[in-house]
């Protein structure tokens, strides 16, 4: 294993999204690897509930990695974004002859990594 230079990495998590996360998981595929600039056309044209979310974890991601890291905003591409399923809400609903179905309510928390594009 060779020294591999450390390269920052600014980071933005949103927690308890009520949208399933297989729902926000196609949003989230269509943007990664891609750079930030090209990452929020793509989502301000998506017509998904999920990309207004994830189009903010990135804008905020990206105010972290200047604010906090001093990285220059259009040198930055999403090197991750991954979606993990968080609490789900249990409700019921009432059926025939007493029954009751659940419904389940998922939420999900939205991680977006940022890192600045390395020349060569």
């Amino acid at each position: 294993m060779g020294a591999e230079a450390k390269t920052a990495e600014a980071r933005a998590v949103v927690r308890h999204v009520r949208i399933s996360p297989t729902k926000v998981r196609i949003v989230a595929n269509l943007v990664r690897g891609k750079p930030v600039r090209e990452a929020l056309a793509i989502l301000r044209y998506t017509p998904k509930r999920a990309s207004r979310v994830i189009e903010k974890a990135i804008v905020s991601a990206r105010a972290n990695a200047e604010n906090n890291l001093g990285l220059s905003g259009d040198a930055l591409y999403v090197s991750r974004i991954f979606v993990d399923e968080g609490p789900t809400l249990k409700r019921y609903h009432p059926r025939q002859r007493g029954q009751a179905f659940p419904i389940l309510k998922r939420t999900c928390h939205i991680s977006v990594a940022l890192r600045e594009r390395e020349e060569g």
